[in-house]
Parts: structure tokens; C-alpha cells; sequence
């Protein structure tokens, strides 16, 4: 068994949606190799930082990112394997770009109850703010009449009881 500590800039962007790893960003890589009768188990720790837009409201985004996985590389033969050992040696790069891609979110928040934007201006929207919903253009006539009568007995016309029932 041995164990290494080693810490890498990402060779590339990793990831394709609304955050991702930078090219260059530092991959930090716990890593330990047992020699087992098939191959080597790799089991790694992989820190990093992703950094992209909320999902909701655009806002920039930097978060860190911790990942963990065990993989067997199988020595060359008869069986197939999804990694080989190659000239006594373990090529990292595939698995911990993979669990590094897959662990990242798909739908990234800024905060848990982001509001997110306003429909209509585009700006953010402040915590705790209610949208109310459009009034249907065909529906602002009824709007209108509505604001042009005098105030009923809300209660009243509710429980279905009208203003000559109740003298």
C-alpha cells in the first residue's frame, strides 16, 4: 500500500453547465494504491473549486467541491476492466475528472430560497418578495369594473347573504 498527497491544476475546464472546474484551477488528490490479487485499488479524496452562475438569479458562484471514489485498475488479461494497470502505473486523470464532473450540481443556488429574477424588469428579486400573478389582458375590463364600484360587504356577498336579507 502506499499513499500520496498531490495537487494539480486542472488540464482543462471540467464540466458544461452553469458551473464548472477552470482550466488551471488546483485539484487537491489524497490518493491510496493497495496491490490486490486482480490490481490496484485507488481510493482517493479530491478537492477543488467550482465556480459558475446561480440557476435562479445569475449571481456569480464559487464553491468548493469534495469528491470521493474507489476504483479498481485491473491488471491486463483475459477479463475486462473499465481501467488497466499500464507498465506498472495507474492513469488517474479519467476517474478523478469523471467523479469531479458527476459530483458537480446541476441546478446551482446561490442560497437555498434564492428568489431568483422578476419575470418582467429582469432584476433581482429581494427575499421574501411575493410575485403576484399577470392579469390576463382579456380579464382588464373585469378589473376595471371591479374598481369602479363602490366597496360590497366582502363577507356578506361571500357566505352568499345579500344586503336586503340582512335589514
Amino acid at each position: 500500500m502506499r499513499e500520496f498527497e498531490v495537487e494539480i491544476p486542472a488540464p482543462e475546464k471540467w464540466g458544461e453547465g452553469l458551473v464548472s472546474i477552470a482550466e488551471g484551477e488546483p485539484v487537491a488528490v489524497d490518493v491510496r494504491l493497495e496491490a490486490v490479487h486482480e490490481g490496484i485499488l485507488v481510493t482517493a479524496d479530491i478537492r477543488s473549486r467550482y465556480t459558475g452562475v446561480c440557476g435562479r438569479c445569475l449571481t456569480e458562484l464559487a464553491e468548493p467541491v469534495e469528491v470521493e471514489f474507489q476504483e479498481l485498475f485491473g491488471y491486463p488479461g483475459d477479463e475486462a476492466t473499465d481501467f488497466e494497470v499500464q507498465d506498472d502505473h495507474v492513469d488517474l486523470e479519467t476517474p478523478v475528472r469523471d467523479s469531479v464532473v458527476l459530483s458537480l450540481p446541476f441546478q446551482p443556488v446561490c442560497q437555498p430560497d434564492c428568489p431568483g429574477l422578476d419575470p418582467v424588469t429582469g432584476d433581482k428579486l429581494a427575499e421574501g418578495t411575493t410575485l403576484e400573478p399577470p392579469i390576463d389582458d382579456r380579464w382588464i375590463a373585469l378589473a376595471a369594473l371591479k374598481a369602479d364600484t363602490p366597496d360590497h360587504d366582502d363577507d356578506a356577498l361571500r357566505d352568499g347573504v345579500s344586503h336586503t336579507e340582512k335589514s
